[in-house]
């Protein structure tokens, strides 16, 4: 069977096209490519802005023309490229397996700075022209200035080198397509489930016209159906906000299996007004995939501004507070608990550190211990964070919100070795109890937490409980009444929650233990 595939002659469209022409030679197909000149092509050569170009049709109208015409048998696209639907008579026939969907953050290595989110130094010059990578961007960090940034991959990499920019974001499947030598560059690769690809990111389309029963029968054996059916939810919510790239739209879906192997669609959506304004960030999951885009838009279609209280104290300057003001919501914060150093009597020496709070680091690195070489763990992006004040890397990072399960992943990658645990007086302890022998997990108390409860306003709607002391604080003067919604910092707040008489159906419980975190639970209550 000889099939003609039509692609862009761009370096990665070509390479995107030879991926498939292999593919189809392996089936024992003969395979010529023709190339095609696109309206967004030539659209480049005249700077035209990229968030006008993508997701319309702008690099895709000729060669579905051609496929209609019977010029070409099979058009190969970026599927992030393609409209969410087809012209008549043509169908997309099936999909390849998913490169990293990631965004890379190239940083010039004398813009970088450790002690900044993605390593970025104070206000970069950051290049894209993406409405979806600087509405999140500026979410992360307000104080960049963006600047357009257009070209093919090569391109875009060399105005980077030539200092035209501090650092620019591409989509991390591309460079690693054509194999581009980085090592000028420091490297941030960003993660999908915190900053939120493309619908489709890192796939490929392959289009036919739809009365082509052999092609597509040939093309359903190299078909992912597993990336097809995860891709299908993403563009299925960009088709229902009706938008392109244009729209600052970020969808990315994966799937994991429970104990009952039972899949888990598991979807983070970012989406915001304009390039300019902040994302609302959400998190959903489901186990039946029928009508699941269309209640992920429903739900954010239906998001209310509410009036909102943590349990701790915040800087306005930090992301959640930012998060909630910017979509219109109101935030109290006041910390129902105080915090009280205890000093270090004895310091045992261990091959490592574990901190379950970035509290406990705190409290533990202010007494200046000495220490011998020791590697570090910890629990979450918050309390890494924290020890990254300190000149730290953590060497494991928990990020589950089950802290037994992150006890166990801790505990068989330290095997039989000795760690010392900095904790609170009376903490839970969850992580070293699941230590095979006790006796390899040391624990030294290095601050107390004290009750300070106040009354809060019964017309709050939501109430963030950051730790289980915050729950017993909050019940001492507060009661939380059936209107209204609690987000559990991790499972032993929502149990203890739950041992306070609240319903689950009340409960939400971060996905994570940092900022982000919250921010999405928050907008789980619509």
């Amino acid at each position: 069977m000889k099939i003609i595939i039509g692609t862009r002659g761009s370096e990665l469209a070509l390479w995107q096209a030879n991926y498939t022409k292999n593919l189809l030679e392996k089936k024992g197909c003969e395979v010529e490519l023709k190339i095609i000149s696109t309206s967004g092509d030539r659209t480049q050569q005249w700077n035209t802005s990229f968030d006008k170009l993508e997701g319309k049709g702008f690099f895709t109208k000729e060669l579905e023309e051609e496929l209609l015409a019977g010029t070409i048998d099979l058009a190969v696209h970026s599927h992030k490229d393609l409209p969410t639907t087809n012209p008549d008579g043509l169908i997309i026939a099936g999909v390849s397996h998913r490169e990293d969907p990631s965004e890379l953050l190239l940083i010039r290595k004398d813009a970088v700075d450790d002690n900044k989110k993605f390593n970025l130094k104070d206000k970069a010059l950051v290049g894209t022209s993406s409405a979806r990578r600087k509405s999140q961007l500026l979410a992360f960090r307000p104080d960049v200035e963006l600047k357009d940034l257009r070209g093919n991959v090569p391109t875009r990499i060399k105005k980077l080198a030539e200092k035209q920019y501090d650092a620019i974001l591409l989509a991390a499947a591309g460079v690693e397509r054509l194999g581009i030598d980085l090592n000028e560059f420091h490297v941030e690769r960003l993660s999908p489930t915190e900053f939120i690809p493309a619908p489709a990111q890192g796939v490929l389309a392959w289009q036919i016209k739809e009365n082509n029963n052999k092609l597509l029968d040939l093309i359903d054996e190299i078909n992912d159906l597993d990336v097809l059916i995860r891709i299908n939810i993403e563009r299925r919510v960009l088709n229902l906000f009706d938008g392109g790239c244009q729209l600052p739209l970020g969808v990315y879906c994966e799937t994991e299996k429970d104990d009952e192997d039972r899949f888990k669609f598991k979807t983070w959506v970012s989406i915001a007004s304009s390039w300019n304004a902040m994302p609302k960030q959400l998190y959903f999951e489901t186990y039946n995939t029928d009508g699941f885009s269309d209640k992920i838009v429903d739900h954010i279609q239906s998001l209310q501004a509410k009036k909102v209280f943590i349990t701790r104290q915040v800087n306005d300057k930090d992301f959640l507070p930012r998060a909630l003001s910017g979509i219109g919501y109101t935030l109290e914060a006041k910390s129902l608990i105080e915090f009280k150093q205890i000093a270090i009597k004895e310091l045992p020496q261990t091959e490592w550190l574990f901190f379950s709070s970035k509290h406990a680091v705190r409290y533990f690195f202010n007494q200046k211990p000495s220490l011998g070489k020791v590697k570090i763990g910890c629990v979450g992006k918050a309390t890494s964070d924290e020890l990254r004040k300190f000149g730290l890397r953590a060497d494991f990072i928990g990020q589950s919100t089950d802290t037994k399960l992150i006890g166990k992943q801790f505990a068989a990658k330290v095997g039989n070795t000795k760690v010392l645990f900095p904790i609170a007086k009376d903490s839970l302890m969850s992580i070293q109890n699941q230590f095979p022998k006790r006796e390899n997990a040391i624990s030294i108390p290095v601050y107390a937490t004290l009750k300070h409860s106040v009354e809060i306003d019964p017309s709050t709607h939501i109430i963030i409980f950051t730790s289980p002391s915050n729950v017993d604080a909050y019940f001492e003067k507060n009661k939380l009444s059936s209107t209204q919604f609690a987000v559990a910092m991790g499972d032993a707040t929502k149990n203890a929650l739950v041992k306070k008489g609240v319903k689950e159906t009340q409960i939400t419980t971060t996905t994570s233990f940092d900022d982000l975190g919250l921010f999405r639970a928050v907008l789980n209550f619509n």
